[in-house]
């Protein structure tokens, strides 16, 4: 990632004065939201689903194909030695989260392609007679579409973590040294895709149970992020610096308003209050969420610019 060219005026760091990069954070987000999708469609492969007519059985995995090409694209807008990306696949370090990214990426293509082939849409069958036939063989080996859902739900996990951990094995920035970065990660792309899945789907069932599983996502997410800020609270003086980003410091509004009031509290109230039929569903909640978890990903990356270990801790007054 290119280092960030940092503004400073009276001793306060503004962070709108430089807008950092918008292709690392949307990589991040949609190969998140990707995720997600993957563990979901995993859910109603194991569940039986793909025996019936399932909506989103039949639109996540093409859906999740075209988000994560257009993620691959921003990644690769961003990298500055673009002809030389194929190096990636002559090799595999144990020990290199992008090797790791790499090859797990490479693995998400085909897994959304037979995932999307159990039960491919209505239309795609009328207009392809392969289609409909590879789809029935699929269909009726049991032990074929469960380990697909298995691997669905495993390779999605696998690229919701990576999307933290490519940003926590990047020691040099105080506020990116956190374990808690892979699973917030993971549990922001959950979220993100089943706020989609209820906003989308036509089926009155699917979208209660994505409702549900959201609310219990979203929930968790809160908590895994005041365990992110408790970490760093009982950092090194430099994390303890890099907190205070979020506690006082300049990004203390874009996180607790846009992060954490619109991205989770809000809707999450909203959802429940649907859940329990005491007001109608509303589209607005689940597109707060997918915002959300988008500004949550700029906030991260943009105020880990700021973080640095330089003279053993960095000073915001």
């Amino acid at each position: 990632m290119p280092e960030l060219d940092i503004t400073r005026a009276n001793g306060m760091i503004d962070p709108f004065l430089h807008i950092w990069g918008w292709e690392i954070p949307v990589y991040l987000w949609l190969g998140g939201w990707v995720a997600g999708m993957m563990i979901i469609t995993g859910y109603f492969l194991l569940g039986g689903r793909h025996t019936r007519r399932s909506p989103l059985l039949s639109a996540l995995p093409a859906i999740g194909l075209v988000l994560l090409s257009v993620g691959m694209f921003s990644l690769f807008l961003d990298l500055e030695h673009k002809f030389y990306v194929w190096r990636l696949y002559t090799t595999f370090q144990w020990t290199s989260p992008m090797s790791w990214g790499s090859w797990i990426l490479l693995l998400v293509y085909p897994v959304l392609v037979l995932t999307w082939l159990v039960r491919p849409p209505i239309i795609l069958e009328d207009l392809s007679a392969t289609v409909e036939k590879v789809s029935l063989k699929l269909q009726a080996n049991r032990p074929l579409v469960r380990a697909l859902g298995i691997t669905s739900m495993v390779v999605g996990t696998a690229l919701g973590v990576y999307t933290g951990v490519l940003l926590s094995s990047l020691g040099g920035r105080p506020l990116w040294n956190s374990g808690a970065l892979g699973v917030l990660f993971l549990a922001s792309g959950m979220s993100a895709a089943a706020a989609f899945a209820h906003l989308v789907t036509p089926a009155l069932d699917e979208r209660a149970l994505m409702v549900r599983i959201d609310n219990v996502v979203l929930a968790a997410e809160l908590g895994i992020l005041a365990l992110f800020l408790m970490g760093l609270l009982a950092g090194s003086a430099p994390q303890i610096e890099a907190a205070k980003l979020f506690l006082g410091g300049p990004y203390t509004a874009p996180f607790w308003v846009l992060v954490v009031g619109l991205g989770i509290m809000i809707p999450l109230l909203i959802q429940i209050l649907a859940a329990r039929h005491i007001i109608q569903h509303t589209p607005i909640a689940p597109i707060m969420v997918m915002a959300g978890g988008l500004a949550l990903r700029w906030v991260l990356v943009s105020a880990g610019q700021f973080s640095h270990w330089a003279h053993g801790a960095m000073r915001i007054h």
